[in-house]
């Protein structure tokens, strides 16, 4: 998948396993090594992966990824790997740039805090399943295959970011046939709320593909099972979701979502917040 010439650069992508079964929201934990989410047919499951830590001088866990950058950092990085038909990635020169774009402090505490998201990301693989009454796949994924861990400890070198990433191959041909384009703008508006941006990024790749003479319904406890892990209270989810949901509607007004009595949600045919025409699908 590539962008056509003179497309705008609004446009930001993320792997369609990822805006239905969704990352932890918060820090799960040093000794939690797999998180694991569950949508309908689909499933994933995030394993953290020991690697080598040359001031120890042995292998150790970094944890797993977490929170509104975790999912920030890989769009992005998925981004620049679709605009530029390229496993390699030039962080350095991309990633200060995108987190001014979209809104984020260059501070100490905020860098710091995309680093260390940025190695969880690398020292994790995914696990993508899918299963239905005729068949189960299962696909396997680490997303970065090489880069630089351990950042500079000379806080006078400039250098924020390692040089350069490389995808795996897995990953990149897994993302250039699943990637969703979602709008920049609305994931800067949302870029301090983790549920905020998984629920944008669900609303944009479901929507468009409904039926449009028969809308979908979802219950509450389906709702839950999606977003509110963690969440032991359905009216404390209840509470959170509309307000949340609310936030995501803001940056895609024409998304068709309409609650029902506090039963649940109807899910009607939208258009994509980013028109399909910008987007190219190579053979």
């Amino acid at each position: 998948m590539v962008l056509k010439k003179g497309t705008m650069r609004e446009a930001i992508f993320q792997h369609s396993v990822l805006c239905q079964t969704f990352l932890p929201y918060r820090n799960p934990g040093t000794d939690v090594r797999i998180w694991k989410h569950k949508q309908g047919n689909v499933s994933l499951a995030v394993q953290a992966i020991e690697v080598f830590n040359p001031d120890k001088d042995d292998f150790e866990y970094i944890g797993l990824p977490y929170g509104p950058k975790a999912r920030l950092i890989l769009a992005h990085i998925n981004s620049e790997a679709i605009r530029k038909q390229s496993k390699t990635i030039n962080v350095e020169e991309s990633m200060s740039a995108f987190i001014k774009r979209i809104g984020l402090n260059v501070d100490g505490k905020t860098i710091n805090e995309v680093k260390n998201q940025l190695r969880r990301l690398t020292t994790s693989s995914l696990s993508l399943g899918y299963a239905d009454d005729q068949r189960a796949v299962q696909v396997d994924l680490k997303i970065v295959k090489a880069f630089d861990l351990w950042f500079p400890k000379d806080e006078r070198q400039r250098v924020l970011w390692t040089s350069n990433i490389q995808l795996t191959d897995d990953y990149f041909n897994s993302l250039a046939n699943h990637a969703i384009p979602l709008d920049e703008r609305a994931l800067a508006a949302l870029s301090h709320n983790a549920m905020a941006l998984d629920i944008y990024a669900w609303l944009a790749q479901r929507l468009h593909r409904i039926n449009p003479k028969e809308p979908q319904f979802l219950s509450w406890k389906a709702l839950k099972d999606q977003f509110g892990k963690g969440y032991s209270h359905m009216y404390k989810f209840k509470q959170i979701f509309r307000k949340t949901l609310a936030m995501a509607r803001m940056q895609y007004p024409q998304a068709g979502i309409h609650e029902d009595m506090n039963k649940g949600y109807y899910l009607s045919n939208s258009p994509s917040p980013i028109e399909k025409k910008t987007i190219i699908t190579l053979p």
